[in-house]
């Protein structure tokens, strides 16, 4: 499973105590979930919520941002047939087929950035459909 998470410490609304949060992204069933847990460590404040869709808050997505960086998404052959790519991408996102030749265009040209999850989740998409991909992220790239 593709995951990524990270751990923050804030102070508890409630009580003014430690609040430790738990927060992340990762891919199940060809989606792309998020999830984000909190409990005080000096009352009893605590929750827990996750949903899957392309509509990862955005407080979670900058959390994930930075503390891990952004990954990118590149073609290894950017002159390779448009179709699988429209293809892969109007499945991940649901998009119309104007939108998906932007993205496209975009993914061509200088990549498409996001969090580690949303990337691999294009790019397993991608390989499905047999189009090359590379994963270049602060630690390496993956070229698969």
């Amino acid at each position: 499973m593709i995951s990524q998470g990270v751990t923050i410490t804030t102070r508890c609304e409630a009580c003014g105590g430690v609040l430790i949060l738990d927060t992340g992204q990762h891919i199940g069933g060809g989606r792309l979930w998020w999830g984000t847990e909190g409990a005080c460590q000096s009352c009893p404040v605590a929750w827990c919520d996750q949903d899957f869709g392309d509509a990862t808050p955005e407080e979670i997505r900058q959390a994930l941002l930075a503390e891990h960086g952004p990954a990118r998404l590149r073609l290894t052959a950017p002159e390779a047939s448009a179709v699988p790519v429209l293809r892969a991408l109007r499945e991940v996102h649901g998009l119309s087929l104007a939108r998906a030749r932007a993205m496209a265009n975009v993914l061509k040209a200088t990549g498409l950035v996001g969090t580690f999850v949303e990337v691999e989740l294009v790019a397993s998409r991608l390989r499905h459909h047999s189009v090359g991909v590379t994963v270049e992220t602060s630690f390496g790239s993956r070229r698969l």
